[in-house]
């Protein structure tokens, strides 16, 4: 009979780890924040180790070998581990406690590995279920296995000249991207870029603005250029627009061919050169669309760290917020929205990636007298104020001014009716200026192009 194979383990470390600990009273504190007495193989060492972690944990108790051998008799389980004689035992293979983050890394390795093992099981089960649903069914696999990646990913203090150095190193070689490498996502819009930097990774971008104001062909925009100038990959998750309306907003968009003649397909030989030869541009790109007009949070998460698992993704676009699904566990939408949106900035660290999140506006705007909107009218959706780190609004006054009104109340000679005028207003900007651009919206290619001015400061 062929003996079981035991999973992977390593008790010389772990002896090792403990001796450490018992000859060295500052030992415990290099090791305790990633090094759990569950992570331990033997019983007899996990034992010990977590009467090591309870003398820790009460901030005025010692860990030495007279303070364990204490904690291991008032718990009555000294004899069961060896008694004295093993904690001498295990002093006696140590001859300095130098290496313990060595070797406590071996053990924590170790359970990660058996960890996995766990995992696989369970996966295993999930797909002897058999169960209907294949796509809830990888989305709980996959769960699972986040979970194990997540415990293993926490991270501790770092000291700042560790941070200074990782800053400048990145620095001196922003000037030289490796291949593959994108540092920021740049919108394509010269005086946004100038103002936000680009997108940065690990932010989570909001663009909101009333319907029918053009944040979706902004969101659109910018997938176009970041995947066309910056061979960027894009993850575009579509809620309110089925793939071909994508499709064809960006083939109007890039042939200069109005949106409804490319809508209805009734276009002419010219136009349908113009179509073509902007199809053969936009099939270069690495611009992914997802269309599932359902999801959750979850299910975002699972599909782009699956397509990242595929490709690099550089960009993920969310086509709107306000259409992702809650998770049901919530009392009202409020704390839904507010759930989701942290999730999608932990997604945006996760994956260190910029997420942008196109979003609405409430109808506070429209009731107001000046409609500029503001990140007060963003409140009544959760935390989406407080969660993301920029805030864009997309305003126009030819949404509200028809010319006749706009020319009695202005001198057209210094005002001009602002027709396709679109302001953007970085009204949050966690890490850099205030400000505002404007951009030229041509609704009948649903498109927005630069307009020659430089960006204004506000703050």
């Amino acid at each position: 009979m062929a003996q079981e194979k035991l999973p992977p383990h390593d008790i010389e470390a772990e002896e090792a780890v403990i001796g450490s600990l018992l000859i060295d009273p500052e030992a415990i504190l290099k090791v305790a924040t990633f090094l759990k007495p569950e992570d331990f193989f033997d019983e007899i060492n996990k034992t010990i180790y977590q009467a090591c972690f309870s003398l820790y944990q009460r901030s005025n108790e010692v860990v030495n070998q007279i303070t364990v051998a204490h904690e291991l008799m008032r718990q009555n389980k000294l004899e069961e581990i060896g008694g004295a004689a093993y904690l001498s035992h295990l002093i006696s293979i140590v001859p300095t406690s130098l290496h313990v983050e060595y070797y406590a890394q071996i053990v924590s390795n170790m359970a990660m590995m058996r960890r996995l093992i766990s995992v696989a099981g369970q996966i295993a089960a999930i797909g002897y279920e058999a169960g209907p649903d294949v796509e809830a069914s990888l989305n709980k696999a996959e769960d699972i296995l986040f979970q194990v990646r997540m415990r293993e990913g926490s991270r501790d203090f770092v000291p700042i000249r560790d941070v200074l150095s990782q800053y400048f190193e990145e620095a001196g070689q922003a000037a030289v991207v490796g291949e593959g490498e994108i540092p920021h996502i740049l919108t394509g819009f010269t005086g946004l870029d100038e103002l936000l930097g680009g997108l940065q990774k690990s932010d989570l971008i909001v663009l909101a603005a009333r319907p029918s104001f053009g944040k979706t062909s902004m969101a659109l925009n910018i997938a176009r250029n970041a995947a066309m100038n910056q061979k960027a990959c894009v993850a575009l998750f579509s809620l309110e627009m089925s793939r071909e309306s994508v499709a064809q907003r960006l083939l109007a968009g890039e042939s200069g061919v109005d949106f409804r003649r490319v809508r209805l397909g009734r276009f002419s030989e010219s136009d349908e050169v113009k179509i073509m030869e902007a199809s053969g541009v936009l099939s270069e790109t690495a611009i992914y669309i997802d269309d599932s007009p359902q999801l959750r949070t979850v299910d975002i998460r699972s599909k782009a760290r699956r397509l990242r698992f595929e490709r690099n993704i550089d960009l993920i676009i969310i086509d709107y917020l306000q259409l992702i699904e809650g998770e049901g566990r919530k009392e009202n939408r409020v704390q839904e929205l507010s759930y989701i949106t942290r999730s999608l900035k932990t997604l945006a660290r996760e994956l260190n990636v910029p997420v942008l999140a196109v979003s609405q506006l409430s109808r506070a705007v429209e009731w107001r007298a000046s409609h500029v909107p503001q990140l007060a009218d963003l409140r009544e959706s959760g935390t989406i104020e407080q969660d993301a780190d920029v805030v864009l609004f997309i305003y126009r006054e030819d949404e509200y001014y028809t010319a006749e009104q706009w020319n009695k109340e202005h001198d057209i000679e210094k005002e001009p009716y602002p027709r396709g005028i679109a302001d953007i207003l970085v009204a949050k900007h966690r890490n850099g200026p205030l400000g505002q651009i404007k951009l030229r919206f041509l609704s009948r290619i649903v498109r927005f192009d630069n307009v020659e001015t430089e960006p204004i400061l506000t703050s």
